[in-house]
């Protein structure tokens, strides 16, 4: 080969380091290195195959760059939009989570942190901008290599593009302002009357009034912050103007899942038939919320949707829950669709857990609404519209040229749900702030709504009898998994009940909001303290008590969760049923097993399907929080593994004590990992909206 290791490294290397950089010099023993990565399981399969497709279009082309690509699809795999070179050579543990937690002893197995220790910045970005493999992210001529490299990012063309064309698609709507009613001020109060307490700002009237002015939003804030009761207030603001001229808006509704949906549609219908407005305003106001899969015409088996910029969403304001839910892809086909003219507002919570996929759009979008960064200009036009005044809120001021994103972002910050004296409240808010022996401080008070339980191993017969009875109360406390199977037998119609009978229905729902008394997530799938595990073990106590048959893969009472959406069946992933007998209508007096789920249509009601119907779907007493976006429990409780994982951080403990309505509990196998979860964050790596207009 023409390339040497003296044009590769920047210093004199002793013979360890030589050898150790041998898959450096040639791209065969660069993919010999790739195979033995996947098979201890730091790469994906997918990952090397990659690499295998690059090296077939550039044969015997330069390892640094068959490196960086191995990496930056691993990266994608882990949420990530790209490769942050400068990042990866300062960490590179720590940046590309390898070795895996757990495995750090590699033995013979070259680590990437070897590969990489004696590597310059300088050189890998310029054997990267010489590669014909890589395009030059300001070029348009070299568009069509399947590598990117932007600054010091390194993307997958597609993802490169993705990213793009939000960012794109976001700086026009930003620079649209929209004309607002010359009476908003008026129509501000009468919404919010008397609304918030004295001396606290309104940010919901505040969130409302930047609304109006342009073409997008986001509204962001935790659990009971009101983001709910803000959009339909805020749809009634846009509506009622419309309605007055004869000229009702289009608006329509979606969330991520459908679960979110369903949540959504219940929430949103009750807001709306409280809003002091006229009643042809109301009827104006949407309550049915579809998920973004189906607003979009998801074809099966297709990255591809009905609609696109050739055929956009017939609409004028589109607003969607759940927003931290949404990737990087999701998010630039929303966008794709949407008509010029249209609004769109986004909500959610921007401290939850992002997407499993690629990208964390809403985090991205929200780096600046703690601190506000409102101009001068932006904040007087607020007080004068909406008559708060933001001179005590300790915001930090900006201009719009430097921050034009955060002129139209308002963070909720007040919650009605958990306040001040609420445990569940104060442990969210600690773990927010990182601040790990503040909140274990308040996990070993006595609380009424939090609890620790620390095992002493995996046999610990508390977590048993947690499962089976929650924390041992009585009727009126926290409940386990006996109470919804208890439901079943106690609320079963008489068998001589007819099938149509209303009364099935009626019970079947009284079931499935029995199981909402009580969930276990986890963090990990795999283990005894993952998803795997412990569904196994809940199966043993349950069985074990006289509540479940587990001799059966089907069994009454067996819950489960949809994996993959399934629009024949008009079910989508996220979805929770419960299999329960019925009258067999072919042979009376027989009964069947039916899968019972709440309809996710608005419709209300509960839909029965049969079990052979059900081909994506697993056992759910133990969900990952990561599943659990969306939903909220009675009695949450929260499995951390005996181990850190890479999995483990604030963001994931803050998601899986927000889904918890009414109680939390911590379960640790070994104290000690929730405060290295607490003291890690999430950073997921893109270049979103980074680069000034």
């Amino acid at each position: 080969m023409s390339r040497t290791l003296d044009d590769l490294l920047p210093t004199p290397l002793d013979a360890e380091h030589l050898a150790a950089l041998e898959p450096l010099s040639d791209s065969a023993d660069l993919l010999a290195l790739l195979d033995r990565w996947v098979e201890r399981g730091w790469l994906r399969a997918l990952d090397r195959a990659f690499v295998g497709f690059l090296e077939e279009r550039d044969p015997g082309g330069d390892p640094l760059v068959l490196l960086a690509a191995a990496l930056a699809s691993h990266q994608l795999g882990h949420g990530h939009v790209c490769l942050d070179l400068a990042e990866t050579l300062a960490e590179p543990d720590f940046a590309l989570s390898l070795p895996p937690e757990g495995d750090a002893l590699a033995g013979p197995l070259l680590l990437p942190s070897q590969l990489l220790e004696q590597l310059a910045l300088s050189t890998w970005l310029q054997r990267l901008a010489s590669s014909r493999l890589v395009a030059n992210g300001a070029c348009v001529e070299e568009a069509s290599r399947p590598l990117v490299l932007s600054a010091q990012r390194l993307y997958l063309r597609r993802y490169w593009a993705y990213e793009r064309q939000i960012d794109s698609a976001l700086r026009q709507r930003l620079e649209q302002v929209e004309p607002t009613p010359a009476d908003l001020a008026a129509r501000l109060a009468q919404l919010f009357d008397g609304g918030s307490q004295a001396g606290q700002v309104d940010w919901q009237k505040l969130a409302c009034a930047l609304a109006t002015r342009g073409a997008f939003s986001i509204i962001t804030g935790g659990p009971g912050t009101g983001k709910t009761t803000t959009v339909v207030r805020l749809l009634a603001l846009l509506q009622a103007p419309a309605v007055e001229a004869g000229r009702p808006l289009r608006i329509r509704l979606a969330a991520p899942t459908g679960k979110a949906a369903a949540r959504l549609t219940e929430s949103i219908g009750q807001q709306v038939e409280r809003l002091a407005v006229e009643a042809q305003v109301r009827e104006n106001i949407p309550t049915d919320v579809s998920t973004v899969h189906r607003l979009l015409g998801s074809r099966p088996g297709s990255r591809h949707f009905r609609h696109h910029a050739g055929n956009p969403l017939p609409l004028d304001v589109l607003v969607v829950d759940e927003a931290s839910m949404i990737d990087l892809e999701m998010m630039a086909n929303l966008l794709a669709a949407l008509p010029p003219h249209a609004r769109l507002v986004l909500l959610g919570d921007k401290d939850q857990l992002a997407s499993v996929e690629a990208g964390a759009v809403l985090g991205d979008l929200c780096r600046d609404a703690e601190a506000g960064r409102y101009s001068a200009q932006t904040q007087a036009w607020l007080e004068q519209v909406s008559g708060e005044t933001l001179a005590g809120s300790e915001l930090l001021a900006g201009t719009a040229e430097q921050y034009p994103l955060a002129q139209q972002v308002v963070m909720l910050r007040f919650s009605r749900r958990f306040g001040e004296t609420s445990g569940i409240g104060r442990l969210a808010r600690l773990v927010n702030l990182q601040d790990a022996e503040q909140a274990r401080a308040l996990l070993q008070q006595t609380q009424d709504d939090v609890f620790g339980l620390t095992l002493r191993g995996e046999q610990d017969r508390a977590l048993d009898r947690l499962l089976l009875d929650g924390l041992g109360r009585g009727n009126e406390g926290p409940q386990g998994y006996r109470s919804y199977l208890q439901v079943i037998g106690r609320q079963r119609p008489a068998l001589t009940t007819p099938v149509d009978d209303p009364r099935w229905e009626a019970w079947a729902m009284a079931v499935l909001q029995g199981f909402e008394t009580f969930q276990l997530l986890c963090a990990v799938r795999k283990g005894p303290w993952g998803v795997e595990g412990l569904n196994q073990r809940v199966g043993r106590v349950l069985g074990a008590a006289g509540l479940i048959d587990v001799e059966q893969p089907w069994y009454e009472g067996r819950p489960v969760l949809m994996t993959r959406n399934d629009y024949g069946l008009g079910l989508m992933n996220g979805d929770i049923g419960i299999a329960l007998r019925l009258p067999d209508e072919q042979q009376p007096g027989q009964q069947v097993l039916r899968v019972a789920f709440a309809r996710n249509d608005g419709r209300g009601g509960v839909r029965f399907v049969l079990p052979s119907r059900l081909n994506e779907v697993e056992t759910v007493y133990a969900m990952t929080v990561h599943k659990s976006q969306g939903s909220e429990f009675t009695h949450t409780a929260l499995v951390l593994p005996d181990a850190l994982n890479p999995v483990l951080t604030k963001e994931l403990i803050y998601t899986g004590i927000t889904r918890a309505k009414s109680c939390f509990t911590l379960i640790e196998p070994r104290q000690g990992v929730f405060e290295d979860a607490v003291r890690r964050k999430v950073k997921r790596i893109s270049g979103l909206m980074l680069e000034q207009v």
